[in-house]
């Protein structure tokens, strides 16, 4: 029986903090971007097992805005990784159904990246299984603040009334515009905050953490979560 099967209430919309890769290599001794080989591996797995346990939308935050800051022999090494990983994409996940979708400003990416998001966007953008949105050069408060920005300027142009922006509309401009909210957050490795990640979308998630580091997350530990989250009693401000 599926984890689907199992539980009385599913999310449409589950969010993960890919962290602790630095971490699982230093207790190894290894190079920290072993680490990232490693959970990208993890990475895979888990959005693959994702699609098929029907989750409808899953958002993994691979590189965030901040992580530019880190050393810059490890800040190649990703992107050499992100290269590697997104080929395998086009002959692993081809015949899947699953359209993928990338969130944040790629435009800072070398171009031969920027292609293969371009390439894997476009041709799997008719699939009707599980969204799997990609978070790379992503940022909560850019976004935000690029919807804000994309709204003033059709202010300016007399396109729009300032009475007339909404929340729905503030979403309609993000990059998550047309999904729905995530549900459920999930956060490895020990720590316990947000870290500008779905910052709008997620006032109202459930957020599951655990001291798991993200390469030795397994399928189980995401079915422990989803466990976690039809245990949750979600009032959203209201009462119950």
């Amino acid at each position: 029986m599926s984890i689907r099967d199992e539980l009385p209430v599913f999310p449409r919309h589950v969010g993960i903090i890919m962290d602790g890769n630095g971490r699982w290599a230093k207790k190894r001794g290894l190079p920290r971007s072993a680490g990232h080989v490693a959970g990208a591996k993890v990475f895979k797995k888990i959005a693959l097992y994702a699609a098929e346990i029907g989750i409808p939308c899953l958002t993994v935050y691979a590189f965030s805005t901040e992580n530019w800051s880190r050393p810059p022999e490890e800040v190649s090494a990703l992107m050499r990784l992100f290269k590697t990983y997104l080929q395998d994409a086009i002959d692993n996940f081809s015949d899947r159904d699953i359209c993928i979708r990338f969130l944040g400003d790629s435009s800072v990416f070398p171009k031969e990246l920027r292609e293969l998001e371009t390439y894997i966007a476009r041709n799997s953008a008719g699939r009707k299984g599980m969204t799997l949105n990609i978070a790379m050069n992503y940022g909560g408060r850019a976004e935000i603040t690029r919807a804000v920005r994309s709204l003033a300027q059709a202010v300016e142009a007399g396109n729009l009334r300032p009475d007339d922006i909404d929340e729905a509309m503030i979403s309609n401009h993000l990059y998550t515009a047309g999904e729905p909210d995530p549900d459920l957050i999930i956060r490895p490795s020990g720590e316990k905050r947000i870290s500008n990640f779905l910052l709008w979308q997620s006032a109202y998630a459930e957020f599951v953490y655990n001291d798991i580091l993200w390469p030795d997350y397994t399928t189980k530990d995401l079915d422990d979560a989803l466990r976690e989250y039809a245990r949750r009693s979600r009032r959203f401000g209201g009462v119950k």
